[in-house]
């Protein structure tokens, strides 16, 4: 099936908890990847870390799954998220 553009999106999801330090960045690369998805995710001054990914609604949702699900490195107590339409300025997914 060919996705056609309106279905291709970006998410932009800030997590917050205990996320920096515990392979977290990592853990979302891998899921990110096994999802077919590209974007990066980011360390925050803050002790957030920022994930931008694009790709498929569907595929996004399901990282934005993974990211609440409790199953991650580190310990996530909130992800704030937004949808948006694709920029396609990255390939691959990178941790940052």
């Amino acid at each position: 099936m060919t996705e056609t553009p309106e279905s291709v999106q970006r998410l932009t999801a800030h997590v917050h908890g205990h996320v920096q330090g515990v392979g977290f960045r990592w853990w979302t690369r891998s899921r990110a990847l096994e999802l077919g998805l590209t974007g990066y995710a980011k360390n925050l001054a803050d002790g957030r870390v920022l994930v931008v990914a694009e790709g498929p609604r569907p595929a996004l949702d399901t990282l934005l799954a993974q990211l609440r699900s409790g199953h991650t490195a580190g310990r996530v107590d909130l992800v704030v998220d937004s949808f948006g339409p694709p920029r396609g300025e990255h390939t691959g997914f990178r941790e940052r």
